[in-house]
């Protein structure tokens, strides 16, 4: 999720785990005229900013980091948004995946951000057989040309929404199926309609 600047897809991408971008692009247009920077943030509440992302999953705890995290921006990093992986998963609510879609989309550093879509694909695909994000991008790493890393999450998001779904892909529309080793391979529904 690029937001257009640092704060804003920072923020949005802490706010999207576990929550579909829709949802949160619903509630942050209102979030961010509310509170426009990080000392807005952090001279309100996690209470208050709660209620302005109450409709996106786990907002409590989403809430709470934000607030956190705009404390130790301003104090820690004079009010800029960290541009290395090392100082991004200090701030509460950035775990890894965070902080290399914040570096791939604002700082355009080569890293692979893995989420569920693209560990699903990559474990269809054959080119990990990781069960943790880690593994997974260590795996896409070696598989994929660096010049291209900053391209998996955001091609197979939309390919993994589109297509390779969870928990049965659509096969037969996808563009590289005599490709994949994917065992359960689905064919077109057909309509069961009475003419």
């Amino acid at each position: 999720m690029d937001l257009g600047n640092p704060k804003d897809t920072l923020l949005g991408v802490l706010m999207s785990a576990r929550t579909m971008d829709k949802q949160v692009l619903k509630v942050f247009p209102a979030f961010k005229k509310r509170f426009p920077t990080f000392q807005s943030l952090a001279d309100s509440s996690p209470q208050e900013i709660g209620t302005y992302i109450s409709t996106i999953g786990l907002y409590k705890t989403k809430a709470r980091a934000i607030h956190g995290l705009a404390r130790i921006v301003l104090e820690k990093f004079g009010g800029k948004v960290p541009a290395t992986h090392d100082d991004l998963i200090t701030l509460p609510g950035v775990g890894r995946k965070t902080a290399n879609c914040v570096l791939s989309h604002v700082f355009e550093q080569d890293t692979v951000c893995v989420d569920t879509h693209v560990q699903r694909i990559a474990t269809r695909l054959g080119w990990s057989k990781g069960k943790s994000p880690e593994r997974v991008e260590q795996d896409l790493m070696r598989a994929v040309p660096q010049k291209f890393w900053r391209e998996i999450n955001r091609t197979f998001v939309q390919f993994g929404r589109d297509v390779c779904k969870a928990p049965t892909p659509q096969c037969w529309r996808c563009p590289v199926r005599e490709m994949c080793p994917y065992q359960r391979k689905t064919a077109e529904k057909t309509s069961s309609r009475v003419r």
